[in-house]
């Protein structure tokens, strides 16, 4: 299925499948000009560019990629899209769940990449095996070949996969980034509530006034930004689980479906009832 955008010209679409077994999403999509405002997501990203140029910028980088590159993108790393050139760019990403890299890096003697401790070496990558893996990885997944073909293919993408991760090496915490952990602590425990800097400050011990400052030095976004990615994060898995936008909406702290929709539409390109049903093939 191809779901055409109403606010494009009409050639942009997006098609999502997700597999239940290993809940790694697959996504195909087509865009010209804009594709995404500045988002993230808590799956590991890797993905091929099947025609035209695509530009993002990620890690304060402004990143150009076209056929023949892989894109390699780790959880919790702020991303955009768009097409500098008029015929656009398609491409297909896989996102595929923390716990399923970490279980691959420690059978490999890699140890544990989850909870954000492992990093791709380079964004983009010219490595001619993985983009190949990567594309039969996509297409088993996204064609439902089977269990078998999905298994095998996801194997070896993600034992080429492991040369292009650097795992990070626990680091002792000063003061002021244990401080910034207890306020992103908080957002994640108080997602749903009405958060005020104030009480953010508080918890976390740190004046408001440089709360802020160095919660961005930190995560590279400021709170409200952090707690909006995460409130989107939050409600697209519970989006693919069959819950109704209207309570994902309550469940997560917008202030209502329209809320989460505008927001939704512009991390994802997608309404939040239009993501389910290429998901869950539920209907209205």
């Amino acid at each position: 299925m191809t779901l055409e955008l109403n606010d494009t010209s009409g050639s942009d679409w997006i098609h999502v499948r997700r597999d239940q077994d290993t809940g790694i999403e697959s996504l195909h999509a087509h865009f010209q000009g804009h594709a995404y405002d500045p988002h993230d997501h808590d799956e590991l990203l890797v993905g091929v560019t099947f025609q035209g140029v695509q530009q993002f910028n990620c890690h304060k980088a402004v990143h150009t990629s076209t056929p023949g590159s892989a894109m390699l993108i780790e959880p919790g790393a702020l991303h955009d899209g768009h097409a500098p050139d008029e015929e656009g760019f398609t491409y297909g990403m896989l996102y595929i769940p923390q716990a399923y890299v970490s279980g691959m890096t420690e059978r490999l003697g890699l140890g544990d990449a989850s909870n954000l401790q492992a990093a791709f070496q380079h964004t983009l990558s010219d490595d001619a095996q993985l983009i190949g893996a990567i594309h039969q990885a996509f297409l088993a997944i996204h064609n439902g070949e089977g269990r078998l073909a999905r298994d095998q293919s996801l194997d070896h993408l993600l034992g080429l996969l492991s040369r292009h991760l650097c795992l990070r090496a626990p680091s002792l915490k000063r003061d002021s980034d244990a401080e910034m952990h207890r306020a992103r602590d908080f957002l994640h425990a108080r997602m749903a509530d009405d958060i005020g800097l104030e009480e953010l400050a508080t918890y976390s011990g740190i004046d408001r006034f440089r709360l802020t400052r160095q919660f961005k030095k930190a995560f590279g976004q400021s709170p409200h930004a952090y707690l909006v990615r995460l409130r989107l994060r939050t409600a697209r898995a519970l989006l693919a689980t069959g819950m109704a936008p209207s309570q994902v909406a309550a469940e997560v702290g917008f202030s209502d479906q329209s809320h989460l929709g505008v927001w939704f539409r512009r991390a994802y390109r997608l309404t939040p009832a239009a993501y389910q049903r290429q998901c869950t093939n539920l209907t209205d």
